[in-house]
């Protein structure tokens, strides 16, 4: 089977674990070069050093235009061109314990470190790929919005109003790069519960996992957490040619669950009766 991004030139935010890392894979699996990208510098190297010769590792602050400025420049310095960019990196606001992000008692630096990463640092991204893809010549620009962005979160409006703002600019680079002129595309795909690094303070490792497991995906039609590797067959797809003709679209990776509620089966035989 030939490789779908043969010759291409990534770049993945937030690549150290998790979905970030499953991208990153897949695509050297298709035949691309991997900068993998993070501010965790351990797990990122170990990271591009699992996937050979067709990846390496750049330290990136999202946050940080100065950042973002070096890793364009040293991409085309050593590669020639930039192709796609992965913005992926993204916090919830939880990540150092229990904080408030209800819209009532969610102090304002929290609120702004949030947006922080999971908005400027979007924009950073598109910015500077926008640039370095119209010296390309193409390019496909994919961030990792969340079912978070398409629904309300009482108990993390942060996150859910950073992720919203992200599928709305997305739409925004599509329509800009189309009025320019370039072959540039910007989608945006949007996960619900996938099973990565980010749940396991939630889940444990006790006798008590798999009923945790179970509550949380209780309303999740396919009744089970998606995997990073599903995320990762979608922003294959979009990164490649097969998705010329998609630009300023939204991917729902989320089990069914903003498609409404299934009915279980004792539910639909007892219907029938």
């Amino acid at each position: 089977m030939a490789n779908k991004l043969n010759c291409r030139i990534a770049v993945v935010t937030g690549a150290a674990q998790g979905i970030g890392a499953a991208i990153a894979r897949r695509f050297v699996q298709e035949g691309c070069f991997v900068y993998v990208t993070d501010i965790n510098d351990e797990l990122g190297s170990t990271v591009a050093a699992s996937l050979g010769g067709r990846a390496c590792y750049l330290r990136l602050d999202v946050r940080c235009e100065e950042d973002w400025q070096r890793v364009m420049m040293q991409v085309l310095k050593e590669r020639g061109s930039w192709n796609v960019l992965v913005n992926n990196a993204g916090i919830t606001g939880f990540e150092q314990g229990a904080v408030q992000h209800d819209p009532e008692h969610a102090r304002l630096e929290d609120w702004r470190a949030v947006h922080q990463t999971n908005l400027d640092g979007v924009f950073l991204g598109c910015k500077y790929a926008i640039r370095a893809m119209r010296h390309s010549g193409a390019g496909s620009i994919i961030n990792i919005s969340s079912r978070s962005g398409l629904v309300g979160i009482p108990g993390a409006a942060a996150y859910a109003s950073s992720k919203a703002a992200v599928r709305n600019h997305t739409k925004t680079v599509a329509l800009y790069c189309a009025e320019q002129g370039l072959n540039v595309r910007c989608n945006s795909i949007h996960p619900a519960a996938i099973l990565t690094p980010i749940w396991e303070p939630m889940l444990g490792d006790d006798a008590g996992r798999e009923e945790r497991m179970s509550a949380l995906i209780r309303d999740t039609p396919l009744r089970r957490f998606g995997m990073p590797e599903e995320v990762a067959a979608v922003a294959l797809l979009l990164a490649s040619d097969e998705a010329t003709y998609i630009t300023g679209s939204e991917f729902n990776i989320d089990g069914g669950l903003l498609a409404g509620s299934a009915a279980t089966p004792e539910v639909v035989n007892e219907s029938l009766k």
